[in-house]
């Protein structure tokens, strides 16, 4: 008689620009704000590991003080799911899996994708902003609200999570494209660099290198057949 085995269990978590989504959201709001190519090339070495990520943070969001909020709105009308991005969440939940994003971009963007997307658990930056009135319009501070999202917060969040799905960091898949991710990618039982910087690809051992998510699921099918 062949043994009939028991699906193993997973929590996914991924990064959300560049990696759920093809742009990186503060590059497209520096670009509305005029300032697009002072703020990108601080995210390009952040995204490499050159720069602190706080630092980088403080300095790009301090160069969109005055912004309007409404801003949130144009940029969601240029952001697009990576391609698989839809699929590997419906695919995941169709599994019994929960799908989480943490992310070092900002909550006024993220909230509406994981709604679209019907992703179970999130977490992003908060940018602060003005108290608009009836005549005027709120703007951005140049500041953010409450903790930042770093690598250290990414990591203690995914293992929060995991534990209250009665799971455990081994049973986790993560999946990252810049340097803030590699603690929760070496962290995961299974970490992939998606289309990711050089140092990312060094610190784990599996990546994918074209554009679509989907792919995750064969890693991960394969890496649960060598695991049984």
């Amino acid at each position: 008689m062949t043994e009939t085995l028991t699906p193993k269990q997973h929590f996914v978590v991924m990064d959300v620009d560049s990696t759920l989504i093809e742009e990186e959201v503060i590059d497209l709001i520096a670009e509305i704000a005029g300032v697009g190519p002072q703020i990108s090339a601080i995210t390009e070495k952040a995204m490499r590991g050159d720069i602190d990520f706080h630092e980088a943070l403080a300095q790009r969001v301090s160069m969109l003080a005055g912004v309007p909020t409404t801003v949130f709105l144009r940029v969601l009308s240029r952001v697009h799911f990576t391609p698989g991005a839809l699929k590997l969440v419906r695919t995941a939940h169709k599994r019994g899996w929960k799908v989480g994003v943490v992310s070092g971009g900002f909550h006024e963007i993220v909230d509406t994708l994981v709604a679209q997307a019907g992703i179970d658990f999130s977490l992003a930056n908060r940018l602060e902003v003005t108290s608009g009135t009836d005549s005027t319009v709120s703007t951005l501070t140049g500041r953010t609200a409450g903790p930042v999202v770093d690598k250290s917060l990414k990591l203690a969040t995914l293992t929060s999570w995991v534990h209250s799905l009665g799971l455990e960091l081994s049973d986790a898949v993560a999946l990252g494209d810049g340097a803030n991710d590699i603690p929760m990618l070496q962290a995961a039982g299974l970490g992939i660099a998606f289309c990711a910087k050089p140092v990312v690809r060094e610190a784990v051992s599996h990546h994918i290198d074209t554009r679509n998510l989907m792919q995750a699921i064969d890693i991960i099918d394969a890496w649960d057949a060598q695991e049984r």
